[in-house]
């Protein structure tokens, strides 16, 4: 009973129906001139947007799939429009979308060319309009309404309204629309998530906008023309809601007069009379009436839910930690202190972390050198367990606290937010961000951390790419050599290097999976102080399976190689990678052993140059074009045995190993190329 109590406390109910697969949502947005609509597409869009032109145009639109919750959409991001009455050509063909899609009603069979757009009509519209300039927007927002769409309209920059004294009343004019009001800074990602939950549950729900009708005078004077569109043959061949016909005729306007002349020439004479008769009532033009109707309508919409008053005096600590991780002049700054943060417990933390755990027990079995197989078998263990431990405390465990803490404050979306962007520049989004810092102290949690934040072809790319980043071992060894031999310029030089490889790299995975993940809507949650429970629960989710892999790979990776170098085979390993290491590398052959070794733990690749070149002075035996050779492979040869592991489970067999195929592939052609051109260099001066 009690399982069966526990079991559903775990079922959440899912709302119905689900947007998925060929059932997915199909949103357009929609706004006038610089209302925010286009940084709202770029904040949620997908890593590749598919661009084109409305037929007949130079007005081009986005389109990219979105994942929101559970449900899937495609978003649209349609040229500005004003209004939808007496368009020019280009605007006529946004509103013919908005209407029909790529399904042209009967009028326009007579039309040349292509449909407006290659894909279907939206199932709802989300309006963006500008808070601080509202009554003009909402001019088009009773227009838009006519068109018998669910809706929902985005108070965007809301922070500038604010700021200008303008308190609006968001339910008040949802109340009055039927529809709802979101308030957003998309800027900043506030109430992004929001807005797109409020989409997909009006398109659920069946929402759609309450009436919008003109003054009663008005709709007197319209009562025979109304009479006279309501037939089916005219429904029929416009396909539209008869109200929107009725204005759109009412107004004179030039698209629907020229169809109804095409299609309609025996009714067109007796809807024109019932038009001059309606106009005939009015005290101005029947197309001025409706204008000066619909701005006054805006105009009280606006007043009922408006409030003039005092600028927002005094921001809290919230609006300071916004304006440092999401504001768009500081917010990459606030990432960069975050990067800060990480790497000093990288570098700082867990390294002393280290030097009393794994380094301690390292020093301590250090005397113990067996001579018999049994002995070497329990060394080997004992190696596989400290190299486990060397990984687990130091590393893993404060890089996935510190992940875990980063999320459950509220930074790590805000983080994500921001570097989105520059994320899409290498084929993924931006909340994989801080899994790749993380990997700069160990591949593993950051592997992890990746596993989290991204599925489908996203977390294949970034596991694969994280290889890449140099770990606190890597970074050790890189610093140890490269410090001395080559100074601060040589270091430097490798870890640029290794940022463009990364990025190349990058670029060519998202060929090689040409399947393009969904924009994500990333929530932008409050601040929160992480409880003892969150962050434990958490940290140990995420750690727990990934020590049941590690740990026997890890073992075993130690015992094999423990027992070729006991029965000798060190001449043997250095044989067989003579080609690699003197031919294509030019070094020399004993770094044959330390090479392979590094495949278990980087930081016994250092132990062993030492160990094979029989000297710490490692500048005797290599000059420095072999040194920057040496350190650019090991930094890009096949990641450790652990992070191999913990591969297997995030992305499968499969791309696992062709990542170990990738990394060799790119530590020998990167290495060799830098060899080259650092032999030419060391020929023109010499």
């Amino acid at each position: 009973m009690k399982k069966q109590q526990a079991n559903q406390q775990f079922n959440v109910p899912l709302p119905t129906p689900v947007f998925q697969g060929r059932k997915h949502l199909r949103i357009a947005l929609v706004g006038m001139p610089n209302s925010g609509k286009s940084t709202l597409f770029q904040a949620v869009s997908a890593t590749s947007i598919q661009t084109g032109e409305l037929a007949g145009t130079h007005l081009t639109y986005g389109e990219c799939p979105v994942q929101i919750g559970f449900d899937e959409a495609r978003l649209v991001d349609l040229p500005s429009i004003q209004s939808l009455t007496n368009l020019s050509r280009e605007d006529l063909v946004a509103l013919q979308y908005l209407l029909w899609g790529d399904q042209p009603p009967p009028v326009s069979a007579h039309e040349q060319g292509a449909p407006p757009a290659p894909f279907a009509p939206p199932d709802v519209i989300i309006q963006v309009v500008d808070a601080t300039a509202l009554q003009q927007h909402l001019e088009l927002t009773l227009e838009l309404s006519q068109i018998g769409k669910p809706m929902v309209l985005a108070l965007n920059m809301m922070d500038e309204a604010r700021r200008k004294g303008l308190h609006i009343n968001s339910s008040s004019l949802s109340e009055q629309l039927g529809i709802p009001v979101v308030p957003t800074v998309a800027l900043m990602g506030h109430g992004i998530s929001e807005l797109f939950s409020a989409a997909t549950n009006a398109v659920r729900e069946g929402e759609y906008p309450h009436p919008q009708r003109p003054d009663d005078h008005i709709i007197k004077s319209l009562q025979p023309l109304r009479k006279a569109l309501h037939e089916p043959g005219l429904q029929r061949a416009f396909r539209v809601p008869y109200y929107f016909l009725l204005m759109q005729v009412a107004a004179n306007d030039r698209y629907f007069m020229d169809e109804l002349q095409q299609h309609f020439p025996e009714r067109l004479p007796e809807l024109l009379e019932l038009r001059s008769a309606a106009e005939a009532t009015l005290p101005r033009p029947l197309e001025q009436e409706l204008h000066a109707d619909r701005h006054h309508r805006a105009a009280t919409l606006y007043e009922t839910a408006t409030r003039l008053g005092p600028a927002r005096q005094g921001h809290g600590w919230r609006y300071w930690l916004d304006e440092l991780f999401l504001s768009p002049h500081w917010g990459l700054l606030g990432s960069l202190a975050v990067f800060a943060l990480v790497l000093f417990v990288v570098f700082e933390g867990s390294t002393y972390l280290d030097s009393i755990t794994a380094a301690k027990l390292i020093d301590w079995i250090s005397a113990w050198q067996p001579e018999t197989t049994s002995g070497v078998v329990g060394r080997a263990v004992a190696d596989g367990l400290i190299g486990l431990v060397g990984i687990v405390i130091p590393y893993m465990i404060p890089l996935v606290l510190l992940l875990v803490w980063l999320e459950e404050a509220g930074i790590m979306q805000r983080i994500a937010f921001v570097v989105d962007r520059g994320f899409h520049k290498i084929g993924l989004h931006g909340g994989v961000a801080l899994p790749f810092l993380l990997g700069l102290g160990c591949n593993v949690p950051a592997i992890s951390g990746a596993a989290a934040v991204a599925s489908g072809r996203d977390r294949i790319v970034a596991s694969l790419l994280i290889t890449f980043v140099p770990c606190s071992a890597r970074s050790a060894i890189i610093l140890a050599i490269g410090a001395k031999y080559l100074g601060g310029i040589g270091v430097f030089a490798v870890f640029m290097l290794t940022m463009i490889v990364i990025a190349v790299l990058g670029r060519l995975l998202t060929r090689r999976y040409p399947e393009t993940g969904p924009g994500q809507v990333i929530e932008i949650p409050p601040y929160t102080m992480p409880t003892a429970n969150a962050l434990l629960g958490k940290t140990w989710m995420r750690t727990s399976d990934i020590l049941t892999i590690v740990t026997p790979l890890l073992v075993g990776g130690s015992i094999v190689l423990a027992l070729l170098t006991h029965i000798g085979a060190d001449n043997f390993i250095n044989t067989v990678f003579t080609p690699v290491t003197s031919w294509w590398l030019g070094l020399p052959v004993v770094l044959g052993v330390p090479i392979l070794f590094g495949v278990l733990r980087k930081e016994l690749s250092l132990l062993m140059i030492y160990q094979a070149l029989g000297s710490f002075e490692i500048g005797t035996y290599l000059d420095w074009v072999q040194i920057m050779t040496f350190l650019i492979f090991l930094t890009f040869y096949i990641p450790c045995i652990s992070t191999f592991a913990v591969m297997l489970k995030t992305i499968g067999r499969k791309d696992a190993f062709f990542s170990i195929a990738l990394s060799v592939g790119v530590a020998l052609l990167v290495s060799g190329v830098i060899r080259v051109l650092l032999e030419g260099v060391r020929w023109i001066y010499v």
